[in-house]
């Protein structure tokens, strides 16, 4: 059955920005290592979800459907309100891009895992993050 537009309106403002599932899992993974963060740090350009400040190391946890994942294919799948939704995520895509070409050339480590990946692979996520860590 086609939901409303009411209907998806009303589930895209649920949609969290911060302490998503994804986010929570790869902090929590981190907090038990013993890796201290700062969360969602506003001073930083593109707000990373999770921040080494002293290190230069900034984690973003991307989703699939607003980060692009598989774009090409997944497009296609997006039936209501096309020109809107493929315009604003593709935007989301280049801002990504920018956010990480800028953090990088001021020196600092970005990291970016797509949600999936974090649910999956949990462990081998932190293991890149903590093996960066201590590299810096």
């Amino acid at each position: 059955m086609a939901k409303t537009k009411e209907q998806i309106s009303y589930n895209m403002s649920r949609v969290k920005n911060k302490n998503s599932k994804i986010e929570m899992l790869l902090r929590k993974e981190l907090w038990n290592r013993g890796l201290r963060y700062q969360k969602n740090v506003k001073t930083i350009m593109g707000k990373p979800d999770i921040v080494f400040k002293g290190k230069k190391i900034a984690v973003f946890c991307d989703s699939e459907f607003w980060h692009g994942y598989d774009w090409d294919n997944r497009k296609n799948d997006i039936k209501s309100n096309r020109d809107f939704w493929i315009a604003k995520i593709e935007r989301n895509m280049q801002r990504d891009v920018e956010v990480t070409e800028y953090l990088e050339n001021s020196g600092w480590v970005v990291l970016r895992f797509w949600g999936n990946d974090i649910k999956k692979y949990t462990k081998e996520c932190a293991d890149s993050i903590q093996q960066v860590w201590e590299e810096r």
